[in-house]
């Protein structure tokens, strides 16, 4: 029973990972978007993509963290 319920605690740690998803897909496509509503700034907006990606799979690899933490220690 205990086993069991480690595993749903788990799974439902890893819901962070399909926001996750979503925010990395709007970071690109908001990148998309800008380069195309000014190309003379693509240099720029590319770096504050890469911000943002980077910020947001953060997010995703602290939710897998928590995730394992409840696997294997818990």
């Amino acid at each position: 029973m205990l086993e069991g319920a480690k595993l749903i605690r788990a799974g439902a740690a890893t819901i962070a990972l399909a926001g996750a998803a979503v925010g990395i897909g709007n970071v690109f496509s908001s990148l998309i978007y800008g380069v195309a509503r000014n190309p003379s700034l693509a240099k720029q907006l590319f770096g504050y993509a890469i911000l943002g990606f980077a910020l947001t799979e953060a997010i995703a690899l602290f939710a897998l963290m928590m995730a394992f933490l409840i696997l294997f220690v818990f």
